[in-house]
């Protein structure tokens, strides 16, 4: 089989140190946003002599007024943001608390709460620790990733509220050097993501391994708690964060916009700021929670199958750590990469921006490709056998490489495709722009229609990488793809954040009476920042195909299902059941969006009616109820679908058994992953359909402009129906699916213990 070339000393040093690296880098791009100061004095700051000052006489820097109403403004938005997840995390706090009770409950009971070692699972000639240390390590786990996801999204807000203000700024002096802070804090919350997901996970199983020992087995079916808990963190505040940002959205662009007909993010407007706290809560800190629960899923998955391959069996503990090495190379890659948008070219021109983001994807995937071989020459052996569905499937190291890299190569695929659909640079955007001539009617069936033709190649790609993955490598090599696409997720989030940093920043000139240039400028980094954010959900729902598939293997292989044969009732009923479920869950977020922005809509339409002076700006907004509409609606309105997710699993695995909650999974994966990319690209493409009509910067665009025309009104009709499509209902479906596979591998010994109940009974 021949040994890796990277000891296992040298394995329990690299991770550790390629984390830490992730950390302090992560910091170092904080500092230097920091030094963009929101106090008067930062107008004395003349370091280029004479160039700066002809840029400040012309821009105004010296306007000591403006800095104080933009630092007042990031002050409201920040609070704003901090006591909705405040309150958001003590309900979701509860129910983390009732679930970890339940998993140690239904766990435990497997064996009837016995503390006698029990035969293996995969290997009934060995001994394995007791069901009641795997359900005791479960909960735990599954707190640790429950509590580092809410981290991870926490902490991508803070950062994204420090600098909304510092780029508005920024952008006084120009286009590249506000491009520089958004993107710069952007990596903040991408470096400090990975990082903090791959160390807490490596200290997780180094701790286990005390007590577990060589059960390996064990050790790693008790990790799979960590996917869990980060999954259904990223449920709720994906969910929640969605509702609260798109009903303050729909409700300030239907009043403000289309009756009122005032300019985007006018501080006139009262559901102005709930709006910009919105992007905060569910563009930031939701994607933050979403993309760690798809890392963590993705390397449980790797990490249960390889421990009962020969990696696990030979106790080889560098081979075992593959996934972790991938990320850890990620780390290292993701970081040159982002040196090459901050601090190798600089950007000087508007136009230049869209082609910077696109080759920070580019650059990821090409020096990422050369890391994997790396990875894989240096830490797996020449041979080595995987684990398929009861047998031991050979495979050479270099068709392991092959698995990760076309995950790697896909999710770029993804990502491009997302772009051509959603970006207002080429033809499908325009034409859905076009359409508006004759409308809101048929702006809303042209973008219907380009968000289903989306869906085709993504699905190509996605199959082609599960045919050859799957091939080479079975279940394991699906999981490794998935890590693979995962792999360079610092870049991917910086991007994506990036988006509602440059947003935020854009409402704030606005809000702050800013120059008409200003606002040109942080506009530009938003239209470009709206493609990113399209492109970052193409890689989080792609990747969420990847990882579900995975853990569905790994499901079937833990319950002990030999087939899963789609022409048995038991199975089929669960097929069928299972593709309703994802438009059960978009109904449920759609209406919740909008029973709340009709709210929203009533109080801001009831504010221009009854404040005297509010429309002539002479008197100011009642800010907060806006907020607490939201917040409260958000709060209430996000039980359901969550309880939806959580709780089918349960009651499928517990009545129905195994056979039909294996037909749920592959039912909720085959139609979530369609109608995800569909919602998301339709959503992105109304909206930047309606930016590319404000903009007016080609002929064909400002023949239908310009803002306040017929055009402009119909496509923001457009623009607001795509809001819940594109930031609630679609983002959240990727995690339907992984969040109900990884739920059944964890409850798998369970299901098949005590399972199937009707079925027994009948």
């Amino acid at each position: 089989m021949g040994s890796a070339l990277l000891s296992d000393l040298g394995t329990e040093i690299v991770i550790p140190i390629c984390a830490v690296i992730g950390i302090v880098f992560s910091l170092v791009q904080w500092y230097l946003v920091s030094l963009v100061k929101l106090s008067p004095e930062h107008g004395e700051n003349k370091k280029n002599g004479f160039n700066d000052s002809l840029i400040e006489e012309e821009e105004g820097i010296n306007d000591q007024n403006v800095v104080v109403k933009c630092a007042d403004i990031q002050n409201a938005i920040s609070e704003g943001a901090t006591s909705f997840l405040f309150t958001e995390y003590q309900y979701v706090g509860i129910f983390m608390v009732a679930f970890a009770v339940l998993i140690f409950l239904f766990l435990g009971s497997v064996e009837g709460f016995s503390t006698k070692s029990q035969p293996c699972t995969y290997n009934k000639e060995k001994m394995c620790k007791p069901a009641l240390a795997t359900a005791i390590f479960s909960t735990i786990s599954f707190l640790l990733g429950a509590v580092t996801s809410v981290v991870s999204g926490f902490l991508g807000m803070k950062i994204a509220t420090y600098a909304n203000a510092r780029t508005t700024l920024e952008a006084r002096k120009g286009v590249g050097k506000a491009f520089i802070t958004a993107f710069r804090s952007g990596a903040v919350m991408g470096f400090l993501l990975a990082a903090n997901g791959l160390l807490v996970l490596y200290i997780t199983i180094n701790l286990f391994k005390l007590y577990y020992g060589d059960d390996w087995e064990g050790l790693f079916e008790a990790i799979t708690g960590y996917g869990l808990g980060g999954s259904s963190m990223a449920l709720f505040g994906r969910v929640g964060g969605g509702i609260y940002t798109k009903a303050a959205d729909v409700g300030a662009d239907l009043v403000g916009k289309v009756e009122r007909n005032i300019p985007e993010d006018d501080p006139r407007n009262p559901a102005v700021i709930a709006d910009n706290v919105g992007d905060n809560v569910g563009d930031i800190a939701g994607m933050g929670s979403d993309l760690f629960g798809s890392y963590a899923e993705s390397s449980c998955a790797a990490l249960v199958v390889a421990s009962i391959s020969s990696f696990g069996t030979n106790h080889d503990f560098t081979a075992m750590c593959y996934p972790l090495l991938i990320s850890s190379m990620g780390i290292l890659v993701c970081l040159i990469t982002t040196l090459f948008a901050t601090d190798f070219f600089e950007i000087k021109a508007v136009k230049e921006i869209e082609p910077a983001l696109k080759n920070q994807l580019i650059i990821s995937t090409a020096l990422m490709t050369v890391g994997i071989a790396i990875v894989t020459w240096t830490c797996l052996p020449s041979s080595f056998t995987i684990f398929n569905f009861g047998t031991q499937k050979v495979v050479k190291n270099w068709q392991l490489f092959l698995c990760v890299a076309i995950g790697l190569w896909a999710g770029l695929i993804i990502g491009f495709v997302t772009e051509y659909y959603t970006s207002n640079a080429y033809s499908p955007v325009q034409d859905v722009a076009d359409s508006c001539r004759t409308g809101a009617a048929t702006n809303v069936i042209f973008g219907l229609a380009l968000g289903y033709k989306s869906v085709i190649i993504p699905i190509f790609a996605i199959a082609i990488a599960i045919f050859v993955s799957f091939s080479f490598a079975a279940m394991y090599g699906i999981a490794v793809a998935a890590l693979g696409m995962l792999s360079t997720i610092a870049t991917g989030l910086a991007i994506d954040a990036y988006g509602p940093i440059s947003d935020n920043a854009g409402g704030i000139a606005e809000m702050a009476g800013m120059s008409h240039r200003i606002r040109e400028r942080t506009d530009a980094l938003d239209a470009a920042g709206n493609t990113t954010a399209a492109i970052g959900k193409g890689f989080a729902i792609g990747s969420a195909a990847l990882v579900s598939l995975a853990l569905f293997g790994a499901f079937v292989s833990r319950a002990a299902i030999t087939t899963v044969d789609v022409l048995t009732p038991e199975v089929f009923i669960g097929l069928i059941v299972g593709a309703m479920l994802p438009y059960w869950f978009s109904a449920m977020t759609m209406k919740s969006v909008g029973s709340a922005a009709l709210k929203m809509v009533e109080e801001v339409r009831r504010q221009f009616n009854t404040i005297p002076g509010l429309m002539e700006g002479l008197a100011k907004p009642d800010y907060a109820t806006c907020v607490k509409i939201s917040t409260d609606a958000s709060i209430k309105e996000m039980i359901p679908p969550g309880a939806l997710v959580m709780l089918t699993p349960l009651i499928v695995g517990i009545f129905f058994g195994v056979e039909t909650l294996s037909g749920v999974l592959a039912g909720a994966l085959v139609s979530g992953v369609q109608i995800a990319i569909s919602a998301s690209n339709t959503g992105g493409a109304w909206d930047n359909a309606k930016k590319y009509i404000e903009a007016g910067a080609s002929e064909h665009a400002k023949s239908l402009g310009p803002k306040g025309s017929e055009c402009h009104k119909a496509a923001v009709i457009g623009d607001t129906i795509g809001d819940p499509l594109k930031d609630t209902s679609g983002p959240s479906l990727n995690i339907l699916i992984k969040l109900m596979a990884v739920e059944s591998l964890v409850f798998a010994p369970f299901f098949a213990t005590h399972g199937g109940i009707l079925f027994k009974i009948f």
